[in-house]
């Protein structure tokens, strides 16, 4: 038997050391441990949604809604609640458990906070598990997010810190860190990971790896992000990683994290049938559906629902959530003019 202890003092050399075991060796060594903690045929499915995109002020060389970089991606102002609460009973509607929103934020100001918080109120009432990803959460944020009813908070570590220089310089790795610690002091659940393929080594996967693995707790949702090349951004032209290296990411992600779910997530458009399924295979049981990643686009639900059918995956039901399934797309009922559209310009 596999011994699956929960460790928290993982050296970067060990991490290496299963990087480098023998393709069908680090699978198998992956399947077991997975099948010790979970369902093997079943996989949470997330839905994302940007309810505020563009201008950021952060220079993340990877992403097209930084405002250092023109990429085409139109500033936008902070989504209506009730329009977010629409596309949550369509999400549900199609199946999603869980239905996250991000906003192009350093960090939440304080008048932001009343919208987002409806936010979270109106799709748990949905009976749905919720997650956010603000950016930098302060003490006080974190637990008026908990106190409104927020399961998850993202907030990605990127990558190991040795490279993290090379990736942004208007945020600290310790600053990611502190956000992470708060939102566990608050008494929600952490979702963190990173990107691969930004032109860093293995030994930097296995950094960031090492980083969420040592964590006191090891977060709950842990997504790995093949890294979109978008024009516009310093790395729009950088070289492809090996899809069999984003594989074996997955599956060290899995062995150091047993109880996790593991989440495959940004650069599935990307990524052929054959690749997904051995991602599943190495340990992945969550991702994210529908037609946009943010600002990036992902395999539409159907063809993720196609893909389930013939690998005999199923989507995982949440305890304590109603399995319930809306019968029908959701309509315009109900008009601005009849409901106060709740949204404020972003200046």
């Amino acid at each position: 038997m596999t011994d699956t202890a929960l460790r928290h003092d993982w050296t970067v050399a060990e991490i290496e050391d299963l990087f480098a075991h023998p393709f069908n060796d680090l699978l198998f060594q992956a399947q077991q441990i997975h099948r010790q903690h979970f369902d093997p045929n079943a996989v949470q499915v997330s839905t994302l949604l940007s309810i505020k995109t563009g201008a950021c002020p952060e220079d993340c060389k990877y992403c097209p809604q930084s405002a250092h970089y023109h990429t085409g991606v139109d500033r936008e102002r902070l989504m209506a609640v009730n329009k977010v609460l629409e596309e949550a009973k369509a999400a549900k509607a199609q199946g999603a458990s869980r239905f996250c929103m991000g906003a192009a934020w350093r960090n939440p100001k304080a008048r932001d906070m009343p919208y987002v918080i409806e936010m979270v109120k109106g799709v748990k009432e949905l009976g749905l598990e919720t997650c956010m990803t603000l950016g930098m959460l302060s003490v006080e944020q974190a637990k008026m997010l908990q106190q409104a009813g927020l399961d998850y908070y993202n907030h990605n570590l990127d990558t190991s810190p040795e490279f993290y220089g090379e990736i942004i310089s208007t945020r600290t790795y310790q600053d990611r860190l502190s956000t992470l610690q708060n939102v566990r002091d608050a008494g929600m659940k952490v979702c963190a990971g990173g990107i691969v393929g930004m032109g860093e080594s293995r030994r930097d996967r296995a950094g960031l790896l090492q980083q969420l693995a040592n964590l006191p707790q090891h977060p709950e949702s842990v997504p790995v992000n093949m890294l979109v090349k978008v024009a516009g951004t310093p790395f729009a032209e950088i070289d492809d990683l090996d899809p069999f290296e984003f594989v074996r990411t997955i599956a060290v992600a899995r062995i150091l994290m047993p109880e996790s779910f593991v989440r495959l997530s940004a650069g599935r458009e990307d990524m052929n049938d054959e690749m997904q399924a051995l991602c599943y295979l190495a340990g992945a049981n969550s991702i994210f559906y529908g037609e946009r990643l943010l600002t990036t686009a992902n395999p539409e639900a159907d063809k993720d629902r196609q893909l389930f059918d013939r690998l005999g995956l199923k989507p995982l039901e949440i305890d304590g959530y109603s399995d319930e399934v809306y019968e029908a797309v959701i309509h315009d009922a109900v008009s601005e003019q009849q409901q106060p559209v709740r949204y404020y310009e972003v200046s």
